[in-house]
Formats: C-alpha cells, sequence, structure tokens
C-alpha cells in the first residue's frame, strides 16, 4: 500500500517469515552456528527455543534454503495439542506416507520403510517439528523412539525441536533424559540490542530498495527498541504502522513522537476489552476489578435463581447496574477514541487527494 510512497520494491516489515530479509544479529549468528554444527552430526535432535517473534522460523527456514533438496528430504510439523499416535501420523503425513486406517505398528513399519528408502538413495530425512512446547511428554517420546530407525549405523532420521521458552522446562524434566542424552545442539535466540535493533531496520529498508527514504532520526530509533523489547516480529509491526500512518500523513520522516503515537496505538488495540485505555478516568483499579468480574462471569449471574432476601437481592441488583454502567463507560471512552484515529487518517488521505488533485490541475 505504501511502498510506492516510499519508493521500495517490496514490504519491508511483513510479519511472516522471509528468509531473503534475514539478518544475522550476533544471537542469531550464534544459533545459525549450532544448527549447522548439529545438522552435520546427521543423527540426534536439535533444539532451538525463542520468544515469540524472536525469528526462531526464519533462521531455520534460512538454512533449509542453503540445503541440497538432492540430498536432504525436509518435513515439517506445526503441532497442536496432539496425543502421541496422533503425532506420529502427522509426522507420516508430512513425509508422505500414507497411514490413515492402519494400526500404529503397520504406520511404524511403512514409516521406517520410507525412511530406509530415501536414505538407501544417498538422501538425508530431516523433520521439523515447530511450536514445540505444545507437545505432550508422550508425543516427545515417540519423537524419541522414531530417532531410533538406523540402516547400518547411520541414524534413518534426524529432528529439529523448535518452540518457546518454556519448551526448556520441558527438556529438563526428569522424565526427558533420555531425549536430552540424544540433542546434539541446542540453542536460545534472546532478544536483540538497541544498536542491533536499528541495524535490523536499516537492513530490512535495504532489502526492500530503499534509497534514504523513510528516514528515522536516532530518537525513532530508540522508542522502536524500548516499544518492541528487541524482538524481530514487534519492531516489524511497529515499522509497518509506522509507515502506513506517515503514509496517510503524507511524510517520510520520523521522530520519537511519532513512533510512541504508533506504539500507543498499538498498545490500546491489543489490550483486554475491559482494560481501560491509557489516560481514561480511574487510577487503573477500577479496570482491573471490572476485568476480573468479567471473567469470572459474575456481571452476568442471574440473581432471580438465588434464594436471597428482597433487600440483599435489591442492593446486589444495583451494585451490578453500576458495574454494568461503567463498563458501558469504557466501551465508549474507547469507541471515541477509535473514532478520532479513524477521523484523522481520513483527514490525512483527504488532503493527499487534495494534494494530486492540485498536481493534476497544475500540469494543466
Amino acid at each position: 500500500m505504501y511502498e510506492s510512497f516510499y519508493g521500495l520494491t517490496s514490504k519491508p516489515f511483513q510479519l511472516n517469515p522471509d528468509p531473503s530479509f534475514y539478518y544475522a544479529s550476533k544471537q542469531h549468528r550464534r544459533a545459525m552456528a549450532y544448527l549447522e554444527y548439529g545438522l552435520n552430526q546427521n543423527e540426534g535432535f536439535i533444539v532451538v527455543t525463542g520468544e515469540i517473534g524472536a525469528g526462531k522460523t526464519t533462521i531455520v527456514r534460512g538454512l533449509l534454503s542453503d540445503l541440497d533438496s538432492n540430498k536432504v528430504v525436509a518435513a515439517q510439523l506445526v503441532t497442536t495439542q496432539l496425543d502421541a499416535e496422533d503425532t506420529l501420523r502427522m509426522v507420516a503425513a508430512a513425509f508422505g506416507v500414507g497411514g490413515k486406517n492402519v494400526g500404529k505398528s503397520e504406520l511404524l513399519l511403512a514409516l521406517e520403510a520410507f525412511l530406509v528408502e530415501v536414505t538407501s538413495q544417498g538422501k538425508r530425512c530431516l523433520l521439523i517439528v515447530d511450536e514445540a512446547q505444545n507437545l505432550t511428554p508422550r508425543a516427545v517420546e515417540e519423537l524419541r523412539m522414531l530417532s531410533n530407525f538406523q540402516f547400518g549405523t547411520q541414524a534413518l532420521l534426524q529432528s529439529f525441536l523448535i518452540g518457546q521458552p518454556e519448551f526448556r522446562k520441558v527438556m529438563q524434566s526428569p522424565q526427558m533424559k533420555q531425549l536430552r542424552q540424544r540433542v546434539i545442539a541446542a540453542c536460545h535466540i534472546g532478544p536483540m540490542a538497541q544498536d542491533e535493533t536499528q541495524a535490523y531496520i536499516e537492513h530490512r529498508l535495504k532489502c526492500a530498495g530503499a534509497q534514504g527514504s523513510p528516514r528515522f532520526d536516532a530518537g525513532a530509533f530508540e522508542a522502536i527498541f524500548e516499544a518492541s523489547g528487541g524482538i524481530p516480529r514487534r519492531i516489524n509491526a511497529h515499522c509497518d504502522r509506522l509507515l502506513l500512518s506517515g503514509f496517510l500523513a503524507g511524510k517520510s520522516e520520523f521522530t520519537r513522537a511519532d513512533v510512541e503515537e504508533v506504539a500507543s496505538e498499538l498498545k490500546e488495540e491489543t489490550q483486554s476489552p475491559s482494560v481501560v485505555a491509557p489516560n481514561s478516568p480511574g487510577d487503573g483499579s477500577e479496570s482491573a476489578v471490572h476485568a476480573q468480574l468479567t471473567e469470572s462471569g459474575i456481571l452476568d449471574i442471574d440473581l432471580s435463581r438465588l434464594e436471597l432476601e428482597p433487600n440483599i437481592a435489591e442492593r446486589a441488583s444495583r451494585a451490578i447496574a453500576e458495574l454494568k454502567s461503567g463498563q458501558a463507560d469504557q466501551r465508549m471512552i474507547r469507541i471515541e477514541r477509535s473514532i478520532v484515529r479513524l477521523e484523522r487518517s481520513n483527514a490525512a488521505v483527504l488532503s493527499l487527494i487534495q494534494q494530486l488533485v492540485d498536481a493534476v490541475r497544475a500540469k494543466q
């Protein structure tokens, strides 16, 4: 939408992982080195953990893009809360091994036969399990058992386990001792530092064909780091919204104030509906009460079903009505703020259209 305005050839801050935009920060270089080492061992498990949006998938995809498809057969599995047998069936399906209406033993035999066939062709099989923190202990054990498949002295399957930080706790549990012994390499991807955040933004703009526009001053870079915590996906979200806002306002230079305004909008949009927006009436304690009461369902209690004395029931009804009224007030505040933002965006668009009309008239 805004690419032509800034003279870009592509969208620089898309949220979907794209290896072509890979930026080798200190954390990511370390993770890549561990992955390459583990991959060269051609056996066991490689574990990669990191916060949501830290760039785990981008690193793995970047590594895979450099692999020779004539030598490596890779399959990817995005896990949910599956039991052990369903996980096994998902692994088989990821490699194209059918096993819908067969038992577990037949499925294991079919999967092993496939792995042996691939290995006999001089190729390797690699399984990538994303969102590994959702795996149940039994599902993890099933994956470990698959690592026992061998063709002579050669392992038939190597696995990448990619997950959020809580997967590290799963790995440290007593029942994971045997799995830990099969881990060839493990790394954790943390957030980027402030200087790397600036370099990351400049790198992605350059990859998208930027030629001096848009421009960020030092305060803007600092504010983006503070708002995102150095997490790549959060950086992308803030920068993408910032460029959109600049496009609507017809500006290509950004300051700390511009970033803080966008960060405030994003924060409001991701808040729970029961949380009071910043700068709204109240000291914040009322919003917490509303959130707790709404979540617990107290505000939706049907008092007619309870055997209460008339005076108690009346006072309770009045109190609940007042609480609901308070919630309505907060909803109105949020709606009003959304309308203000919409009006501001509309005004910017109209101003841009007027400039275009004036430019056309000037040429006539």
